[in-house]
Parts: C-alpha cells; structure tokens; sequence
C-alpha cells in the first residue's frame, strides 16, 4: 500500500496556475519590494533631506504643507537639548531602542502596542519617514528592526537633525522646527531661546492641542523643567556635535 500525503496535492503559491497565480506572485513580490525600500532608502538620507509618509499623505490629499528645512547647525542650540530632554533622554546611549524604558512601559501597559512612553527618537524617525501613525502591534513588528537599521546607519547628530525637520510641530500642517518657531513665535528656529525651545519640545506629543505661542499652566510647567534639565545636560551637545551657542 502506497501512501499519499494529502499536502502532496496542495500546489504552493508560487506555483498557482493562471491569473490567480500570477496575481498572487505580483502582490508577495510587491510586499517584499515595501519591507526593503526602507533599508535602501536610509543610506541616501545621510545627504538627502527627507519628507514624512505624513507630508505625502497631505500633499496627495490638498492638505496644507509648511516646512521649511533647517540644518541642525542653523538652529538654537537649545532646541535639540530640550527635544532629547523631552522625548528620549538616553537617545545618544541606547541604539535606537531603549530597552529599560520599553519593558518598563510593556509591564504597565501589559501589550506592546498599547505601551506608552517608550518610543525613541529613532523609532519615530522610523515610523515618521516609513511607517504610518497610530499604535498597533504590526507597526511595532516593522518600527523595530527599522529603528536599529537607521541608527546603525546614520549618525546620531544626523537623526536628530532630520527628526527635527520631519516632525509635527502645528495643527494646520506645520512640519519641522522652522515652520513650529515661525507659527508660535514668529522668529527662526535659530533665535529661540531656551524657554521657547523647552516649550515646542513640550508641544511634540500632541502638536494639535498644545500651542507653544500659547501655552497654558501646563504646558508652561513642563517648559520649564524641559529647560532645567537641558540646562543640565551639556554632555548632550558633544554628542551631537553642537556649537556653543544659546
């Protein structure tokens, strides 16, 4: 007696005869091209300057875009201490994942996708320039490995420079810290002071209900303890190679 296996007669997809088949190679073969263009795409950011998926999406859409992009040496020396501070204070140690910060959040929060928190700088890099908003657990799967490969790939001073021009920072398409300063102080990035600069830093989470040209008791609270601690953090500006400016 000869056995069968039943699997045996199961075709792989690869192999599907027909439109089906050809459809079916068309979207695997269209899938793997989106999971690698990133991986290809990082390298050339060492000199290109990039736009968000969320900038695409408004231009594609009509939606208003400002954004204006600035060389981190061009602006206050201020803004990217007080956006470290802020966001990611081990950002110039962890990399591009902080580990102790994630597993302190998973273990509140009880699920990956709902973890607050624990999100780096390159991590929203990563989901800014590739990925999509909002938190889900596939997001994660696709942020992490994309999170590593940026930082391995640009330098510190470089992720931050573009995280700084990509970022949200207004609630009628404002995007980078120039277009962030001119909206609420009406001055370049270049001129803020540091109270202004600890005030969009603390704008960055919810940059449609918290307005940095005004801010209410709040908001100006956790200005000022963005402000003290940048104060504090000098060895943040030999990491990202800042000139001694205010």
């Amino acid at each position: 007696m000869v056995y069968s296996d039943p699997m045996s007669s199961v075709a792989p997809l690869s192999r599907l005869p027909g439109p089906i088949g050809r459809a079916v190679r068309r979207i695997v073969a269209l899938l793997l091209v989106l999971l690698a263009l990133p991986y290809v795409l990082t390298p050339l950011y060492l000199f290109v300057r990039p736009v968000s998926t969320l900038m695409l999406w408004r231009w594609l859409t009509g939606a208003k875009v400002e954004r204006i992009y600035v060389p981190i040496e061009e602006m206050a020396r201020s803004l990217p201490l007080s956006v470290i501070v802020a966001e990611d204070a081990r950002f110039c140690r962890h990399s591009g994942i902080d580990w102790t910060e994630l597993s302190e959040a998973i273990e509140e929060a009880g699920d990956l996708s709902e973890a607050r928190g624990a999100s780096t700088i390159v991590q929203q890099v990563a989901k800014n320039l590739f990925l999509w908003p909002g938190r889900s657990f596939v997001r994660k799967a696709l942020e992490f490995p994309l999170a590593l490969w940026i930082d391995l790939v640009l330098p510190k001073r470089r992720v931050m420079e573009i995280y700084l021009n990509i970022a949200e920072w207004g609630p009628d398409g404002q995007f980078g810290a120039e277009a962030g300063a001119r909206r609420a102080f009406g001055k370049s990035a270049q001129s803020l002071t540091s109270r202004e600069s600890a005030l969009l830093a603390a704008v960055l989470p919810d940059p449609h209900r918290r307005l940095a040209g005004r801010p209410g008791p709040g908001l100006r609270r956790l200005a000022g303890i963005y402000e003290a601690r940048a104060r504090r953090a000098g060895w943040l500006a030999d990491c990202l190679e800042l000139t001694r400016r205010h």
